[in-house]
């Protein structure tokens, strides 16, 4: 077996580059870096290559087709509509507003990936709460509310997040059974964590609120024919991914592709809305990211971690669906943390398949594995590329958030909200079986 030193090396001088961005390297270039070198120093193959790519091709592409209908839904004004909406319906309440903003970034999340969440919700929601005459105290519990919702709220469906993308296909999981097994935890991640965060932020969140100054949330809308078409464009994707597998039988990547392409054709009509704007603007470099960071990860896992996770799986199943469960998703939840979720869920992923584990034991461990890589990254600045999007789009309003205060906020706010989520995991399974 090859020794893990080259590897651990490599990924370690990865992350380096991606937290530190020396020279304003993006992340996509110090992945695809780290890749590159893996290949050159043996540590990884073009068969590897080939292999990784095989996993998240599709979910990749997925990925590039979301952020190409956000932004055009965005520069439609589908979001601030909606966040205007809510805005408006708070009755007047700080916490209701809390709340609103929660189940914004909740439904976004969901439906538009974690990423989508960030790069859309995070901005229009500071700005709604600039406009309400918020001070600085009161900025940082809305902002962090969109920020730990974006990852910890896009486990309910098999497209809401990129990991969920790759362990479905991998596994070859059913839109439909993913959705089913995945609603109670979603329940109770959702539960607690608004529970959570309203009471760590109880001291920040403004009592009452003035929104009789916000704009009509009619007003928001720049293209009305756009704004209808992308609302029949989301509903007419859930639809397909209902009866995806079992009508017609195609890769996400193929629905997610139509909705761009039926709203690119939409904006290119009205000309209101920049389509190639929104091209030029899908963030390319996640792309890059994913597919790089595998490939460094693929490297570790070749050289025994993988072996060392699948050890620990094995050992958790001698102990019952509960323990397997838990002990499956704090493993993958730590993973992600230290190396991000797309490598994370990468290991999880192999470590899950090696093991063999069949029925509802191996069903637990893949639901567990798509859990611990969605909430467990939230607990570091590096866990999920979200979270360094959200840090950048937060520094560049003046609201920085230095790792100590960061890591502090995450210990209380993540560790109850997994454990919650991942216990409801093993109901809804003992419940669905």
């Amino acid at each position: 077996m090859e020794t893990i030193l080259t590897p651990a090396a490599i990924f370690a001088g990865t992350l380096f580059l991606v937290i530190r961005r020396p020279w304003n390297l993006n992340t996509g270039i110090s992945a695809i870096l780290g890749a590159l070198l893996a290949l050159l120093a043996g540590s990884i193959t073009l068969v590897d290559v080939e292999s990784v790519i095989g996993i998240v091709w599709d979910a990749t592409l997925a990925l590039v087709a979301i952020m190409v209908i956000s932004a055009l839904l965005e520069q439609a004004g589908f979001f601030r509509w909606a966040a205007l909406h809510m805005a408006r319906h708070a009755g007047g309440s700080g916490r209701e507003l809390f709340v609103a903003v929660i189940l914004l970034a909740t439904a976004v999340s969901a439906f538009f990936t974690n990423d989508a969440t960030v790069l859309i919700v995070t901005p229009i929601v500071l700005e709604m709460v600039e406009a309400l005459g918020f001070g600085h105290r009161a900025f940082l519990p809305f902002a962090m509310a969109c920020g730990f919702m974006a990852d910890a709220m896009s486990i309910p469906l098999a497209v809401s997040n990129l990991t969920n993308m790759i362990v479905a296909r991998y596994f070859d999981l059913s839109f439909a059974r993913f959705a089913l097994v995945m609603l109670l935890p979603s329940l109770a991640c959702l539960g607690v964590t608004t529970a959570v965060l309203l009471w760590y932020y109880r001291r920040d969140i403004p009592r009452r609120v003035d929104s009789s100054g916000l704009a009509a949330p009619a007003g928001a809308i720049r293209d009305p024919f756009l704004f209808r078409v992308g609302v029949a464009v989301v509903c007419g994707m859930i639809l397909a991914f209902l009866f995806n597998r079992t009508l017609i039988h195609v890769p996400t990547s193929v629905i997610m592709s139509a909705g761009a392409l039926v709203l690119l054709l939409a904006a290119h009509r009205n000309r209101v809305v920049e389509p190639w704007k929104a091209i030029r603007q899908a963030p390319w470099h996640v792309v890059a990211f994913a597919v790089g960071m595998y490939l460094v990860v693929f490297a570790l896992g070749k050289a025994g971690l993988t072996d060392l996770v699948v050890d620990l799986l094995q050992r958790f199943e001698a102990g019952g669906m509960g323990l397997t469960i838990l002990g499956t998703g704090v493993v993958v939840a730590l993973l992600s943390a230290a190396m991000n979720n797309l490598p994370g869920v990468l290991i999880g992923t192999l470590a899950v398949a090696a093991a063999g584990t069949a029925g509802a034991i191996g069903e637990g461990m893949v639901m567990a594995t798509v859990i611990g890589a969605d909430i467990g990254p939230k607990l570091t600045p590096i866990g999920s590329l979200a979270t360094l999007m959200w840090l950048h789009i937060i520094e560049g309003r003046g609201l920085a958030v230095p790792w100590g205060r960061y890591l502090r906020t995450a210990l209380v706010i993540t560790p109850p909200v997994l454990l919650a989520t991942l216990a409801a995991l093993w109901a809804a399974l003992l419940l669905f079986a």
